[in-house]
């Protein structure tokens, strides 16, 4: 069985989700961990959970969104993940300086906030870091959490800092592409560290770029992993899924 650890799963890019549930489950992905990043996406992704047994949750609010987040919205936040029992982590949030225009310091704010509900609540959380590593880095040092760092694409060094915090590294469908440097960087770590994702509908995995992504193809992704490792599909299956299974205490 495998774990598809981060995706997005809306009606919007899918139509028939009912679809997408059952091609997971012919590549063997029996789970799925859905992040919903905004108010609408949360609601939406909430009824998924409970209509299906694959489908888990991790919710909070992007930090593309952190500009027209409120306090309200944070206890909002609150009461949905306790009132929830799939939901098992917060995110994903974090940190994205990558366009013009942002605000550092409410974005910053905001996270803070997340990572401080997260303790509350004893939830690992789900990072996103983009164009910001010393940032976020700086940040997540302030607390003693758990978690996954969200579609990691940086150096060994960095990778290195994350794990010795106590995060997992999310691989997905970058670890495919022909020219990514990630391959190389992973074989610097252990697959204990290691979660399969796939970030759908975006960053759709070789052969297939340029098509819509789906969890579906995880096994393409644990493949590759498989390849850098020296090791078969088998065991990047067993060692993933675990991590999976602990860091979100799946069921």
């Amino acid at each position: 069985m495998f774990i598809d650890t981060h995706c997005h799963l809306e009606k919007e890019f899918y139509g028939d989700i009912n679809n997408v549930i059952e091609e997971n489950r012919k590549a063997g992905v029996y789970k799925i961990i859905v992040s919903g990043c905004s108010k609408e996406e949360i609601v939406e992704v909430l009824e998924y959970a409970h209509m299906y047994d694959d489908v888990y949750l991790t919710v909070g609010f992007h930090p593309e969104f952190s500009e027209t987040v409120k306090d309200s919205d944070i206890n909002w936040l609150k009461e949905i993940i306790k009132s929830n029992p799939k939901v098992v982590g917060i995110g994903e949030i974090g940190l994205d300086y990558h366009y013009d225009g942002f605000d550092k310091e409410v974005q910053k704010e905001v996270f803070e906030k997340q990572l401080k509900l997260a303790s509350e609540l004893n939830l690992p959380v789900v990072i996103h870091s983009r164009d910001a590593c010393e940032d976020t880095i700086n940040i997540l040092k302030k607390y003693d959490l758990k978690g996954d760092i969200h579609c990691f694409s940086g150096s060994l060094e960095t990778a290195k800092i994350y794990i010795k915090m106590g995060y997992y590294l999310g691989i997905g469908g970058v670890v495919t592409f022909k020219n990514s440097k990630l391959r190389e960087t992973i074989k610097g770590i252990s697959l204990n560290d290691i979660l399969l994702e796939t970030d759908s509908p975006y960053l759709t995995p070789a052969p297939y770029r340029g098509t819509l992504n789906s969890s579906k193809y995880i096994p393409l992704i644990a493949q590759e992993v498989a390849n850098s490792f020296d090791v078969s599909l088998s065991v990047v299956e067993k060692n993933t899924t675990q991590n999976a299974i602990e860091l979100f205490s799946l069921k």
